[in-house]
């Protein structure tokens, strides 16, 4: 399962419909209506009910309102007399379209229907506007100071290098980084570099085993490992990620029914890579940089949790009561920064090539075009469609237009290699299990 809902167009009535949210606390349930293009804003309903109510499990939203006596007006009254809160841009609707995502369950009720006895009418919901206005100005790296200024305590707001702790590297990782930098660097330059780290050769052992890449024979040696089954890109882009994951603990509570953090993003890795080697040869980046732009396209996630470990929790709650709504823009409300800024800021402290800077920094923005485009287009769409099968979290939306023939490619090609990866599901979910051995070890 995955944190994400479908998202409804114009067409769908996304601006006539109204979002209907199951929360609850100690003192049990209550109902919110917000417009589904708003999102909805936590810290609002705590301030104007002084109750700690939190949505419910998607699981549960789902069982609830998928009830057969919701069906029936008897049933759907009943519902709405529970304790409710309502959004005042609603306030003097005479009907309103209620549309649960979780179940796409959809009741149209008259305002009188309303309990007049709930919770009141407050501004519930934010607009991408709202948002957007309440930040700070200035380029990544000043709104990410400024959000560690903003969020840390001040016995420790020192430079950001500082708070966060930069961490070094292994001899072994400063020299993969250096081997990923150089375009002429190959096989006869790794080998030797993973022989001389026990962990290192170990896991690429286990990797070349695996049933994803299913080698004739047995894997006799390391050479054999390296050369034969992974070669040169994937052996440094799995030990980079590896490497990388070390450095920051996988965040504990997060947003509940999420996909986990290594399967999206080794599934991401995966298909970037394949559609990437679909791309005109003309216009091909290098697979092996999409393939680690992909597994790499989510570590700002770990990123957050460690800059702003009070707030993290905060977040996977707005994550959970808005699952309909852009995460960028859920970042941003909540901490005043996205996790892809801050993921790309950090990869650039640790000299990654710039495309693979660049694919994770812009894959949030589909019309983006400048140099090494091509990269962050990969991810988007890589993200998108995982997305769609359940396999990322995020909300469930359309492709963007225009994206697949922007990269070259034709609706033909995108779907084979999405069947690809799903009819190999088993062997890529072994191959997670092994990067996160490794990863602990």
């Amino acid at each position: 399962m995955a944190i994400g809902v479908h998202t409804l167009d114009e067409r769908q009535g996304a601006e006539q419909a109204v979002r209907l949210v199951l929360m609850h606390d100690a003192d049990g349930k209550a109902l919110v209506l917000v417009p589904w293009s708003g999102l909805l804003n936590l810290s609002s309903i705590w301030k104007e009910t002084g109750r700690q109510l939190q949505p419910v499990r998607a699981q549960d939203a789902e069982r609830f309102f998928g009830q057969q006596a919701l069906q029936q007006e008897e049933g759907l009254r009943q519902l709405l007399s529970l304790p409710l809160l309502l959004d005042q841009s609603l306030a003097d609707e005479p009907e309103l379209l209620l549309y649960e995502p979780h179940s796409g369950q959809e009741f149209r009720v008259p305002a009188g229907w309303l309990d007049d006895g709930g919770l009141g009418v407050h501004r519930l919901a934010l607009t991408r506007d709202d948002i957007e206005a309440g930040l700070p100005s200035g380029d990544d790296r000043t709104l990410i100071y400024r959000a560690v200024e903003k969020f840390t305590a001040l016995r420790i707001r020192q430079r950001l290098e500082d708070t966060f702790g930069l961490p070094s590297f292994s001899p072994t990782t400063q020299k993969l980084l250096m081997m990923r930098s150089d375009p002429d660097a190959g096989v006869d330059a790794l080998v030797p570099v993973v022989r001389i780290d026990p962990s290192l050769s170990a896991q690429v052992m286990s990797w070349a085993a695996s049933s994803y890449y299913a080698a004739p024979g047995k894997v006799h040696s390391l050479e054999d490992a390296v050369i034969r089954v992974l070669g040169f890109d994937l052996v440094i882009n799995l030990a980079l990620g590896v490497a990388m994951g070390k450095t920051l603990a996988l965040p504990k509570d997060t947003p509940r029914g999420g996909t986990d953090y290594w399967r999206q993003a080794v599934y991401c890795a995966t298909l970037a890579e394949r559609l990437c080697r679909q791309l005109p040869i003309a216009e091909r980046p290098r697979p092996g940089l999409a393939y680690l732009s992909g597994l790499l396209h989510n570590f700002g996630y770990l990123v957050l949790a460690q800059l702003f470990p009070p707030h993290f929790s905060l977040l996977s709650r707005y994550l959970e009561a808005n699952p309909h709504f852009p995460q960028e823009y859920v970042e941003k409300q909540v901490l005043n920064v996205t996790r892809e800024q801050v993921g790309s800021w950090l990869l650039e402290g640790w000299s990654l090539p710039v495309e693979v800077c660049v694919g994770v920094r812009r894959q949030r923005e589909p019309d983006y075009r400048e140099e090494h485009w091509r990269y962050a287009a990969l991810v988007s769409l890589s993200s998108c469609l995982l997305r769609q099968q359940g396999l990322s979290d995020g909300p469930i939306t359309p492709l963007p237009a225009g994206l697949i023939g922007s990269l070259g490619l034709v609706p033909e090609q995108v779907e084979e290699a999405l069947a690809d990866i799903l009819e190999r599901r088993e062997s890529l979910d072994e191959l997670t299990r092994l990067i996160e051995k490794a990863r602990r070890d």
